[in-house]
């Protein structure tokens, strides 16, 4: 009997979270896991004993996790959507300038607002990073793609380059500014290779609506991101609003994409190799490629984090070196593959 696609991903996403749950500088064996969640819902009683592992749990390991789940979840789907809208299987979220636009505008945001008032709490700052990464991301993107456009459309070349130089200028501002800034100039460089050092869960609670709505969004428009893969004139033969479609799908997908950089930093090659892995396992049907990439994208990041916090003796080491150690063999990988099919 074969099994499906979403039996296979959906097993390794909670294998991932175990397993993210469970190692770590302060381990949890699985029965104790089970326990623990029983007594925060109250079905069990505490005992002094178990106060302290509970508030680590709850506080720190539990939020963790789901924040890097809701991340990777953000990363697979917006990459997917991105690769079907290029039409370009290296295409991710940074390709057009997304994440360093959203990197550029939650690092300007920072500074203005720890420059106005350097008392602002925890929880505003967690409120106010998406906001910031969004209106830093749909900023770039709507330059890439006044740039990119062409009469009443936006050929895919024009906007990748258009992408790639606005990205590299968005990133050299954010740079400018961190220089700049000399408080919490650690956090900032923190963020910049993929780290978060926010605990709690303020940044998971900032940030889900934001990933939710966008990731709900691309999967609705999986049918029309089939449509697009024939061609820009064959999908308007077809009856499909192809610049309209385009948008959404841009502002969506650029919607997950900021929110994940705004709670985690710039995290690379999630957004570039799950997609692959799954359009090569499963096929380029979007309607199952996005969830299917959802799914193998939070499995995905959460085993990275989990091998910063469990395996390295670094005290805090950025998930984003990981994934980029992970990814670069893939990305090796793909080229070479994409060379022999081209000869």
């Amino acid at each position: 009997m074969r099994v499906s696609p979403y039996v296979w991903c959906g097993s390794a996403l909670l294998v991932a979270l175990l397993l993210s749950l469970a190692l770590g500088s302060e381990p949890f064996p699985l029965e104790d896991i089970g326990r623990t969640l029983l007594r925060g819902l109250g079905f069990l009683e505490s005992s002094p004993e178990t106060v302290t592992d509970d508030k680590i749990f709850f506080g720190l390991r539990l939020p963790g996790s789901v924040l890097m789940l809701l991340v990777g979840a953000a990363l697979g789907g917006s990459g997917a959507a991105y690769q079907g809208l290029l039409r370009n299987p290296l295409a991710d979220p940074y390709l057009i300038g997304v994440a360093p636009g959203a990197a550029l505008g939650l690092v300007s945001a920072i500074t203005a607002l720890q420059t106005l008032s350097p008392s602002l709490d925890t929880t505003t700052l967690a409120a106010v990073r998406p906001v910031a990464s969004f209106i830093g991301a749909i900023l770039t993107v709507f330059v890439v793609y006044r740039i990119a456009r062409v009469e009443r459309s936006a050929p895919v070349t024009t906007l990748i380059l258009a992408g790639v130089a606005i990205g590299a200028f968005a990133t050299a501002l954010t740079w400018f500014l961190m220089l700049q800034t000399k408080q919490n100039s650690d956090r900032i460089v923190l963020f910049m290779l993929g780290g978060y050092s926010q605990g709690g869960w303020p940044p998971v609670l900032a940030a889900l609506p934001y990933i939710a709505v966008g990731l709900i969004i691309l999967i609705l428009l999986a049918r029309p991101l089939n449509v697009l893969q024939f061609g820009d004139e064959q999908a308007l033969q077809m009856g499909l609003p192809v610049e309209r479609v385009k948008l959404v799908l841009i502002l969506a997908a650029s919607l997950a994409a900021a929110a994940s950089v705004a709670v985690a930093g710039i995290i690379g090659f999630v957004g570039l190799v799950v997609p692959h892995v799954i359009r090569i396992l499963w096929g380029p049907d979007y309607r199952h490629l996005i969830p299917l990439a959802i799914l193998t994208g939070a499995a995905t990041l959460l085993v990275a984090d989990t091998i910063t916090r469990a395996v390295t003796s670094v005290r805090v080491l950025p998930v984003g070196i990981v994934t980029a150690l992970m990814g670069v063999p893939f990305f090796i990988y793909l080229l070479r593959r994409e060379k022999r099919s081209y000869w």
